[in-house]
């Protein structure tokens, strides 16, 4: 029998059609639950649950993160026109936000709480930053430009530990000790 010829256009594979997007999507506290849950039990200890649908302009997503989560330090950087962002709004708990230079120099500390004074934060095309989960369960909304490309999403600085390694684990603890030091006293900005 013979083998059907594939137009070029197309492919032998098709991408899956995107799932419909919900006419509403609700962040209530059973969610915030659920993915503090997925998150405890994830090797990485943090789990993201998507608003958005991979080719959309702006990514937006929860990011659930457990004390020991490690985020190397990274930065974004969008190519097209307009300026690219990275907005953090925390929904549940306590999360610390350090902005660091090339050098991997810490130069802003920022405390986010959901029952604090300061409760978001957007961050400027690339900065370098990384984050630290203060509080068991805490979870933020997490903007960011998209569409999401994994190739190239991060620019990652090379001079920290990839996750997983036991150097990460360490990192990590001396990045939290940074806020657990802190006390009552205002925590450093970034330069604007």
């Amino acid at each position: 029998m013979p083998v059907p010829a594939v137009c070029p256009q197309q492919s032998p594979h098709p991408d899956p059609p995107a799932t419909p997007r919900p006419p509403l999507q609700r962040i209530d506290q059973a969610l915030l639950d659920q993915l503090s849950a997925r998150a405890r039990q994830a090797p990485r200890l943090r789990r993201n649950h998507n608003l958005h649908q991979l080719p959309d302009r702006v990514q937006r997503f929860l990011n659930g993160l457990q004390p020991g989560t490690y985020v190397r330090p990274h930065r974004h950087v969008r190519d097209g026109a307009g300026g690219g962002f990275e907005c953090f709004v925390v929904l549940q708990g306590a999360i610390g936000l350090l902005v660091l230079n090339a050098a991997g120099e810490v130069i802003g500390r920022e405390r986010l709480e959901a029952t604090g004074p300061l409760k978001g934060i957007e961050l400027a095309e690339g900065q370098f930053h990384t984050l630290v989960a203060l509080s068991p369960d805490a979870v933020m909304l997490e903007l960011k430009q998209g569409p999401y490309q994994p190739a190239a999403d991060k620019d990652f600085l090379p001079q920290f530990p990839s996750e997983g390694s036991l150097e990460a684990a360490a990192q990590e603890r001396q990045w939290r000790n940074l806020f657990e030091a802190e006390g009552e006293g205002e925590p450093d900005s970034p330069p604007a």
